[in-house]
């Protein structure tokens, strides 16, 4: 990239890059890595390759909650919004009760889907080449992360 004197590297990260969240730490301490290694690339290349980095927040369909050994890890990251947190996945994953919670054009909507995920990462490549989103965090206006 340097050498053709241009390019765009888009790394995913997350939220729990941002801060050590208790009950993940090897989780939280790679998505630390990939916002430093981001960082460094963007200070490296000296403008010459754009680094973005996105930290998505909430994303159904990637099957990562169910890798979670200890539920309540999750309260670093929600803190006194666990119960309600609780709840909304319940609601969720009833049919009938998700009412605005899956819609994304209702301020309850509480977890994008990888398809806007991607149209995100697509936004932020398509800026006029002077232009770099160098960080950007993609979250539902209704999730209940604190971070």
């Amino acid at each position: 990239m340097i050498k053709q004197g241009r390019g765009h590297v888009v790394n995913i990260s997350s939220i729990y890059g941002n801060t050590p969240v208790a009950g993940s730490a090897i989780y939280t301490a790679t998505k630390a890595a990939v916002n430093v290694l981001s960082e460094s690339l963007r200070i490296e290349s000296q403008g010459r390759i754009k680094v973005t980095t996105v930290k998505p927040t909430g994303v159904i369909g990637t099957n990562l909650g169910s890798t979670i050994i200890n539920g309540d890890a999750m309260i670093g990251i929600l803190g006194q919004n666990m119960d309600s947190f609780r709840e909304n996945v319940v609601k969720f994953m009833t049919p009938g009760e998700s009412e605005g919670l899956t819609d994304p054009e209702n301020i309850r909507y509480w977890a994008i889907s990888p398809e806007e995920l991607a149209e995100q990462i697509v936004y932020v490549i398509d800026q006029p080449w002077g232009i770099s989103i160098s960080d950007i965090t993609v979250r539902a206006s209704g999730d209940q992360y604190l971070s």
